[in-house]
């Protein structure tokens, strides 16, 4: 197995990871009655999107020659990924990886997309219209808009149009997927909060986490998966490939520390699930720009990413939306301020920034992808959670939150034998 094979296995084998990683996480923030039901979302995710990559959502998302497009692929082109099964193993020579290998670390992505925007939808949600809107938003939102960004052409090369040309901008950057996988799930999750409406008793004392060390456990699993999700495409060189694995580890923790000096400010004290969430915004916020920031900018990115989300989870009680886990004031907030921050700060990679050129095309590029993942994902969601509610019910009945969702969904809990 040549080197770069290797790399990019484990690399998918950590995107993976992190899944049942945000399991831990949300499933520490949420009440006692509701964790199994909240950790069941993220399973349910890799289980229905695995398989639908495999049967279409490579095709829709990545699908090459004739029968591509700007939108999606041909999502029977190559069913099952079948053409691939039987291809030949690369010489001992060949530093290259396998198409095969590329779709294992993809399809890692994809899952993590739909289990983010579960947050939103924490304590309330029945877990087979899960099942049915996460195969849904995969099909309808995740695979094309990996496409936009990570659409190849005949030739093998990178060819969505959101990394070549953005309304006569030039081409926007995004590294790892901060438009199209964290933007996407925050929109996703306004939608589904919307659709789903208030938690009953919805305020601040409600979002009171049951289990702390059990919020910990995720981050610490989300923060060392996300090496692999940075670095799993490697840099031009060796010297970039280690700045972007400097730049996962400097942001978030300077996010963390951004976080709880607001919260020191508010509330006069600094809590652990305060430290964690603050985590979480500097990977979401480093993930579009870890190529093209200077350790110093990304520290920076982190300061201001942890201080701005750590107000801007405040405004679901101000505004009325509930979205549980603050899927919107982590990833939507953060993923948009990490890719405007490349067309501000951005220096290398090929970054043509504000600072580093005196130009606004880039910024002008960032912004118009940013919200044009945004609008697409928030309305597709609607659309979708609106057909599952009215359809089949998508939340729960109020005595059944009440009594706790893992007993009634699940039988299976705390307490419960």
């Amino acid at each position: 197995m040549n080197v770069e094979l290797a790399w990019l296995l484990i690399c998918a084998a950590l995107v993976i990871f992190m899944t049942p990683g945000l399991a831990f996480f949300y499933g520490g923030l949420v009440k006692s009655k509701s964790v199994v039901s909240m950790m069941m979302l993220s399973f349910g995710s890799i289980i229905v999107v695995a398989i639908l990559y495999v049967l279409i959502g490579a095709g829709i998302a990545s699908q090459v020659g004739s029968n591509s497009g700007w939108f999606a692929g041909n999502p029977v082109a190559d069913f099952g990924l079948s053409s691939m099964a039987a291809t030949e193993a690369p010489a001992e020579d060949d530093t290259s990886y396998g198409a095969v290998a590329g779709h294992a670390f993809l399809v890692a992505f994809c899952i993590i997309t739909v289990a983010l925007a579960s947050g939103a939808v924490a304590d309330r949600a029945k877990f087979w219209p899960w099942m049915l809107f996460g195969a849904l938003f995969a099909i309808c939102v995740v695979f094309p808009t990996f496409r936009w960004l990570w659409g190849m052409n005949a030739a093998g090369d990178f060819d969505g149009w959101l990394a070549n040309d953005v309304f006569g901008f030039g081409a926007s950057i995004d590294w790892a997927g901060g438009t199209v996988i964290h933007q996407s799930a925050g929109a996703a999750a306004l939608a589904l909060a919307l659709v789903l409406g208030k938690r009953t008793g919805f305020s601040k004392e409600l979002a009171t986490s049951h289990n702390v060390p059990l919020v910990l456990i995720g981050t610490a699993i989300l923060w060392f998966g996300w090496f692999g999700f940075n670095t799993g495409v490697h840099g031009e060189n060796v010297n970039q490939s280690g700045l972007i694995f400097l730049n996962t580890l400097i942001c978030p923790a300077a996010a963390a520390l951004g976080w709880i000096v607001v919260e020191k400010f508010k509330m006069g004290k600094s809590t652990a699930v305060g430290a964690a969430s603050g985590i979480v915004t500097g990977l979401v916020a480093i993930t579009p720009s870890c190529a093209s920031l200077t350790p110093v900018w990304a520290i920076v990115l982190g300061l201001v990413a942890g201080a701005i989300c750590a107000l801007a989870v405040e405004l679901k009680f101000k505004l009325g939306y509930d979205d549980s886990l603050d899927v919107v004031g982590i990833h939507l907030v953060a993923g948009f301020i990490g890719c405007v921050w490349i067309g501000l700060f951005g220096t290398l990679g090929g970054a043509e920034s504000l600072l580093s050129s005196g130009s606004g095309k880039l910024l002008g590029a960032q912004f118009l992808s940013s919200v044009t993942v945004i609008a697409y994902s928030f309305i597709v969601t609607f659309i979708l959670a609106m057909l599952v509610e009215k359809i089949i019910g998508f939340r729960v009945n109020v005595e059944a939150e009440t009594a706790g969702i893992d007993n009634v969904l699940h039988e299976e809990g705390y307490g419960i034998n």
